[in-house]
């Protein structure tokens, strides 16, 4: 499903060149569930982007399915992304002068469905989450897990062939940080859908199925 393949990346900070990361060959398959681990400034977040098409890496090969996303070019890359990968941000993201409903519909709107087709398939992930009886309401009137639920549900809409997520828990206490994760573990066995999440947390870490370790730009995994 991913593979990457001696992919490295470095900023420019005025003249000086910072390396971010180095050499990174990974394999994930269909329907894995993947940690991506690392403290602060390990790189985790920046391979998380490039993974998912936001960044474009200076040297090596990124493949979803048997797509190069690297060699695309900005439109195709936009295309791609809409309709094979899904997102997941630490901060929601959602829009708050729409609803619950309207924030899950929104990356359909590009598609051809018609309205009512995607009434239906939102009001379905929203019964998935758990949120169905909360599809009119607004983000501000949602809890923090909630507004979390609301975003995996967005994530899903497309039916994407991965789904990357950035500090999905970060936000969130303990206990609601289970309920999150207890779902990402419930929709990944459901849909068969690939999840990688970036988090520094090792609890979270160990409920992945497996887990790669990012230390100073490079992998270890386990």
């Amino acid at each position: 499903m991913l593979r990457v393949e001696d992919l490295s990346h470095f900023f420019r900070k005025g003249k000086e060149v910072v390396p971010i990361l180095h050499d990174i060959n990974l394999e994930i398959g269909q329907g894995e569930m993947v940690a991506l681990l690392g403290i602060s400034g390990s790189g985790k977040s920046t391979l998380l982007n490039l993974m998912a098409g936001f960044m474009k890496p200076e040297k090596g090969k990124i493949y979803i399915g048997d797509q190069d996303i690297v060699r695309m070019n900005e439109n195709r890359l936009a295309e791609y992304r809409r309709k094979h990968i899904g997102f997941i941000f630490q901060s929601y993201e959602l829009i708050p002068n729409l609803t619950i409903r309207e924030n899950v519909e929104l990356p359909l709107v590009f598609h051809t469905l018609s309205e009512s087709r995607r009434k239906k398939k939102s009001l379905l992930l929203l019964e998935q989450v758990d949120l169905a009886d909360k599809a009119e309401m607004y983000p501000s009137q949602l809890s923090g897990g909630q507004q979390q639920r609301v975003s995996i549900a967005r994530s899903l809409i497309s039916e994407p062939s991965i789904i990357f997520a950035d500090e999905p828990t970060g936000n969130l206490d303990t206990q609601t940080e289970e309920e999150i994760l207890a779902i990402l573990q419930r929709l990944n066995m459901e849909m068969k859908t690939t999840f990688v999440i970036v988090t520094h947390e090792a609890e979270v870490a160990g409920e992945m199925g497996r887990i790669i370790t990012l230390k100073n730009g490079s992998l270890n995994h386990t």
